[in-house]
């Protein structure tokens, strides 16, 4: 029965033949234009003497895949028709575009036959027939680059088609047609990138056309099998195999379609697409803005343009921008089709989603989702796309026509709406008769309205042109006087300028064109959420000034009171509150928004934020989780809720922080402060290795990064690698010269471990260039003078150090040992018998015991502090400062222990030198 509908009669076939004629003929006497002139005259690829596999190597315009300037358009077959036009005529562009002619009226009767497996043979005409004649096709048909549209439309509809036959009887797989439908596939592809798109076609055709299901079904399925109470229906296995098979090819297509350009994408400028290379919002903003445009050219052609490069659509640069109300009413239509079409059975909703199919997935190659095309809008482009909307338009045609009293009406409309079309197109041929009827063609004056006079503002805005631009949004506010967006745009160029005054007038305009409060009656259901914004832009520009924060939180509450659920004043007056010092109003104003959408990631995080300025860790860490679960890549939350667990000492918590920070890392890989958190949770489990692996990856990333440099010295220097730690300290100092505790663990090491006596005075006399009352560099530079064996020095040193810290007991203690050595090696000096000189040994014996006692303390404290330096890195994550602590754990008083014992071994070294004196 199917096979039979979809059968396609001779009357049909030259009823639409017929119309194409009518249509297209005058695009014979049209020439080669705009992009003609390089995919045709300048592509050597169509000559004779040109080898056939060129065409196989270089792109659609003829230039070398492998060359940069290469467009990476490949499709050869395309050009292969091209090369047997020139072969019959060379560049007599009359069989150039007669070949695109025939190719579009065969396009037509292809997608007659796919229409009439959906939609009675009426409406499949209806469909067709508006396809044939619809205006926005003159690019692709009329343009003879054009025909990779044709080319790629023909096999595109063929795959379909043949994937159709799929199903056998019982449910059985009929495995021919699914090879052929790859086979046409892949030549699809071969005249234009987008006929890959068919399998996303097939793949929804299969599972709610072919097997029937609905979403709720599916659902209703996947439950039942997670839940253990029933297992994957046959039918459905047959499904899954049919889906595999296709996505594998299509896998198959893609890696080699990536190897023919070399895993390169190509190079336009920002004049071809400058949404682009726009940065954040901006890019995001335009893209989706430019759904809703070309939705907009195939609802109404009426002005059509060659090229909508460079200025033709300003970019949208602002979440103010009206524009965005056309937005987001496009995906909100979108989505109630798609959620009708999947939603329900029956055969009206099966045909909503073919069509919506149709729309959506052949657009997705030139919607810049996956990667920026070299064009805002192309009109050849929703050649495809224009086939679901004409089934959407016949069968919503056929809807009207069973209604008997709108039945004449809809076929007058349709009447009205085919014929005005074919004048149109009719009219449009003649734009492409030569360069400069074309380029003529695209520059018609625009029509004189309030939304126009705002973009030619918001281009102006986005120019930095404010002064022209106010003037513009001004005459917007003439033409429409009633316009609240229009209002909010003069107070902010106002604002731009710099003229406050001026700028809060124009938004008390728009704020008195709401409407007015009355006690007990709602608005919500009548006042739009961004006229509504009158209120945060007005609140944002009086709270810059200290003394208007209370005027400005008024605004956010009059703004609630109009519309109890508008969520963005809720979070905008949690910001302000928390500037005003109000942590406690913040959280309520959070919590507030977060009745209304206790799903928004973000609500939570900054409830979490707010609990940190309350100083409760706890529930900050709560409101991360709660974050987490709805999103469990938010990265703000995974990366904070990570240092708050590093931070609160509790060793249960390092699992889940080190996942977090894993996680953050996948999705920020580029970020060097993940990796150094990572570092230092791995020093809090003594994970050694793992440390130094981790901080050298963020070094890797952020060269110059303070706290990573100093611990991962650090830790070298504690894991007896201290001559590890000298390259990376001198990194850190190239960097940071003025980096106190590097310059004295640098001289820890070249003094104890290099016998560098001159390099370490170095560093602790840098110190005290820097600071010359810094305590611990002064006692550092008298031990290197006590080396030095210069005494007198040293005890000078020392009593300057003392003065500096009269408290600390071992400066004085340290003093009186040098003291002591000076009088014992003055005495052992006048000591003539030898008598005297046995009292000389014991003298030493005793100053060598000093000298340990020096030593040790020397090297205690100099333990105390890399312990000191060591724990409040990692409490200093972000900020890179370098703090000291009090606390010693039971490892670090080893550790010290195990310092002292060296300091020991280097003072008998001393003692045998002073013995051989």
């Amino acid at each position: 029965l199917l096979e039979k509908m979809a059968d396609v009669s001779l009357k049909e076939a030259a009823l639409i033949l017929a119309v194409v004629t009518a249509c297209y003929w005058n695009s014979l006497f049209c020439g080669f234009v705009f992009d003609d002139v390089s995919a045709i005259l300048d592509n050597k690829d169509l000559h004779p003497s040109t080898p056939l596999r060129n065409l196989f190597q270089n792109d659609f315009w003829g230039t070398p895949m492998s060359e940069e300037r290469s467009h990476k358009s490949y499709r050869p077959l395309t050009v292969l028709t091209f090369r047997l036009n020139y072969l019959f005529s060379e560049l007599n562009a009359v069989s150039y575009h007669f070949l695109n002619l025939i190719f579009h009226a065969v396009v037509c009767i292809v997608f007659l036959k796919v229409c009439k497996l959906f939609l009675d043979s009426r409406s499949s005409v209806v469909a067709s027939l508006l396809f044939a004649v619809h205006p926005i096709h003159t690019e692709a048909v009329t343009g003879v680059v054009g025909r990779a549209e044709l080319l790629s439309s023909i096999f595109f509809l063929a795959a379909f088609l043949s994937y159709t036959k799929s199903k056998g009887p019982d449910n059985t797989i009929v495995w021919t047609p699914i090879a052929v439908t790859v086979f046409l596939v892949a030549v699809a592809t071969l005249c234009k990138e987008q006929g890959i798109t068919v399998v996303g076609i097939c793949c929804v055709y299969e599972v709610f056309i072919a097997q029937g299901y609905t979403l709720p079904v599916l659902l209703d399925t996947a439950v039942q099998i997670l839940q253990g109470k029933g297992s994957i229906p046959f039918s459905m296995l047959q499904t899954l195999l049919k889906l595999i098979v296709l996505m594998f090819s299509t896998l198959l297509l893609v890696v080699v379609r990536v190897q023919v350009i070399q895993s390169q994408l190509p190079v336009f400028t920002r004049f071809d697409n400058p949404a682009a290379v726009s940065p954040s919002p901006a890019r995001q903003l335009t893209f989706n803005y430019l759904l809703p445009v070309n939705a907009w050219l195939l609802l109404n052609p009426s002005e059509l343009c060659c090229d909508w490069t460079m200025g033709t659509i300003p970019l949208v640069e602002s979440l103010l921008d009206v524009r965005n109300v056309a937005t987001v009413t496009f995906f909100c239509f979108l989505g109630s089709l798609i959620v009708f079409s999947v939603r329900y059975p029956g055969d009206s909703s099966k045909t909503v989603l073919m069509g919506l199919c149709l729309i959506v997935l052949p657009f997705i190659p030139a919607s810049n989702l996956f990667f920026p095309v070299g064009f805002v809008v192309a009109e050849r482009v929703l050649y495809v796309p224009s086939m679901g909307f004409c089934i959407l338009v016949a069968h919503g045609w056929k809807k009207l026509c069973n209604k008997s009293v709108l039945r004449k009406v809809s076929w007058v409309c349709l009447v009205l709406l085919l014929f005005t079309h074919a004048l149109k197109t009719l009219h449009r041929n003649w734009d492409w008769e030569s360069e400069y009827t074309l380029f003529m063609s695209a520059l018609k004056v625009n029509k004189n309205n309030a939304k126009l006079w705002n973009n030619v503002g918001h281009a102006l805005e986005n120019e930095k042109n404010f002064e022209r631009a106010l003037q513009f949004f001004i005459q917007a506010t003439q033409v429409q006087p009633d316009d609240i967006g229009a209002h909010m745009n003069v107070g902010r160029t106002y604002k731009n300028l710099n003229k406050t005054k001026e700028a809060e007038e124009s938004y008390m305009i728009a704020k008195s064109l709401m409407p007015q409060i009355i006690p007990g009656k709602k608005y919500a259901a009548r006042v739009a959420p961004n006229h509504l914004n009158v209120y945060i832009n007005l609140a944002n520009l009086i709270r810059a000034n200290e003394s208007r924060l209370e005027e400005a939180d008024q605004l956010y509450r009059q703004a609630i009171s109009m519309r109890p659920d508008f969520k963005q004043a809720y979070i905008s007056r949690g910001e302000l509150l928390l500037k005003m010092n109000k942590p406690l109003k913040a959280k309520e104003a959070y919590l507030r928004a977060l009745e209304l959408d206790r799903t928004n990631a973000d609500l939570w995080y900054n409830l979490a934020i707010v609990y940190i300025e309350l100083k409760d860790p706890t529930e900050a860490l709560k409101n991360f989780n709660q974050a987490l679960e709805l999103n469990p890549m938010h990265k703000l939350a995974l990366f904070n809720s990570a240092l708050l667990m590093q931070e609160s000492g509790d060793a249960q918590l390092r699992p889940e922080a080190k996942q977090r920070l894993l996680n953050y890392v996948k999705e920020e890989p580029q970020d060097a402060n993940g990796y150094f958190n990572l570092g230092m949770l791995a020093m809090d489990d003594k994970k050694d290795t793992e440390a130094e692996a981790w901080m050298k990856k963020a070094i890797r990333l952020q060269p110059n990064f303070r706290s990573a440099l100093f611990n991962l010295a650090l830790l070298y220097s504690q894991t007896a690698k201290e001559l590890m730690a000298l390259p990376i300290l001198e990194d850190l100092l190239r960097y940071y010269p003025d980096h106190t505790k590097g310059l004295i663990l640098k001289g820890d090491i070249l003094m104890n471990q290099k016998k560098d006596i001159s390099g370490a005075r170095k560093c602790f006399e840098k110190i005290l260039e820097l600071d010359p009352n810094n305590v611990q560099g002064k006692h550092n530079l008298c031990v290197v003078y006590f080396e030095e064996r210069d005494l007198k020095k040293a005890e000078k040193c020392l009593v300057e150090t003392l003065a500096l810290a009269p408290h600390e007991e071992y400066i004085q203690r340290h003093l009186n040992i040098v003291r002591s050595k000076i009088a014992s090696l003055s005495a052992a000096e006048q000591a003539s018998l030898p008598a005297d000189g046995v009292a000389a040994v014991e003298e030493k014996k005793k100053s060598f015991e000093n000298s340990k006692e020096v030593k040790s303390e020397k090297k205690t404290t100099q333990a105390a502090i890399n312990k000191g330096q060591l724990k409040n890195k990692k409490r200093t994550e972000k900020n890179n400062m370098d703090k000291e602590t009090p606390k010693k754990s039971t490892k670090e008083i080893k550790d010290i222990e195990k310092k002292r014992v060296a300091a020991l071994k280097r003072l008998e070294e001393i003692e045998r030198i002073l013995n051989g004196e």
